[in-house]
């Protein structure tokens, strides 16, 4: 899996501000304490002069002891402790250990590999980046109508819209369920309306919430990255390569509505470079567009249309728009 080095930084940013607000708290816990019981205070201090004496205890002749000695002492004073912080009126445990995660003392790490704590706040992170892509909060599975698709069987074919709208929804619930190293790319056709957008949400909420690095945007904006990088016609030079970094090294891309954008020789250009190196590199890819096949002709070169038919898995949407039959009924 790849993470994201974007959201990665916001996640441990996130660690790092819940650390001080808990270190904050702790330390206005203790000042109260020490104004309500001035005995802790100076146990604290004895405390932490036994630690010292351990120390030294420990370099020194007849080591074990002294530092049974010492080990002793400090029960003592930590038994006391307690007691004055209870007679004081304060519960059991309000000035226990500040650290939030037992596992890696809030560091993020256990032995260089990242613990659950900051994996959860990766896990919120890249849920927040994909905000844009959830738009009504409720794009999963579980929420995809198929009623809204007509049953009557098609003159030429035969199989109904409905019927073959179950097809690509049950084949986008196996993608986003087993998503991994040997999963396809897939490619979105349909005219607009017909739960492209919905279902590339669908897949992106499951297989964000596995573990993997999602990155969605529009196909119009990803070029206009490019552009900007390769002119250099942004002030924040740094974050537009940051961003296509991402778009080229994340597991899965998400690129909305191709087609959109004005294309130009540019356009199709970095259309291939996106295509190709993900191709390359085994990440993974979903393409959304409004385009026929032969509009896609049309618009994008031999090399990239040879890619998107061999090494793309194309699921056709059928149907009325189902915007417009929401907003009559």
């Amino acid at each position: 899996m790849a993470l994201d080095g974007k959201i990665l930084t916001r996640a441990k940013a996130a660690l790092e501000e819940k650390r001080r607000q808990n270190e904050e708290l702790y330390e206005r816990r203790l000042q109260k304490v020490y104004a309500d019981a001035p005995r802790v205070r100076e146990l604290d201090k004895k405390l932490r002069a036994t630690m010292a004496e351990l120390v030294g205890a420990a370099l020194g002749a007849d080591a074990d002891i002294k530092v049974e000695d010492i080990r002793v002492k400090n029960l003592e004073l930590q038994a006391e402790r307690k007691n004055e912080i209870a007679s004081a009126g304060f519960p059991e445990n309000y000035l226990d250990d500040a650290k939030m995660c037992s596992k890696c003392n809030d560091t993020g790490y256990i032995n260089a590999k990242m613990c659950d704590c900051l994996k959860k706040l990766y896990g919120e992170e890249q849920k927040q980046s994909l905000s844009s892509l959830f738009k009504l909060g409720d794009e999963t599975f579980d929420s995809f109508d198929l009623s809204y698709y007509d049953d009557t069987p098609a003159q030429d074919t035969g199989v109904s819209p409905r019927r073959s709208m179950e097809v690509v929804y049950e084949t986008c619930i196996e993608y986003a369920r087993k998503f991994g190293s040997k999963s396809m790319n897939l490619f979105f056709s349909g005219a607009p309306g017909l739960g492209k957008t919905f279902l590339s949400a669908s897949i992106a909420r499951v297989v964000a919430e596995n573990g993997f690095s999602v990155v969605y945007d529009m196909a119009a904006s990803i070029f206009a990255k490019f552009e900007d990088a390769k002119f250099q016609r942004t002030d924040d030079y740094e974050g537009v390569r940051n961003d296509i970094k991402r778009y080229l090294e994340c597991d899965l891309l998400i690129i909305d509505d191709l087609g959109t954008e004005m294309t130009t020789a540019f356009t199709v250009s970095a259309l291939y470079e996106i295509v190709n190196t993900r191709l390359i590199t085994g990440q993974k890819t979903l393409i959304s567009s409004n385009l026929t096949p032969d509009e896609m002709h049309r618009r994008y070169s031999e090399q990239t249309m040879s890619r998107l038919e061999w090494e793309y898995q194309v699921l056709k949407f059928y149907g009325d728009d189902i915007r417009k039959k929401k907003n009559t009924l």
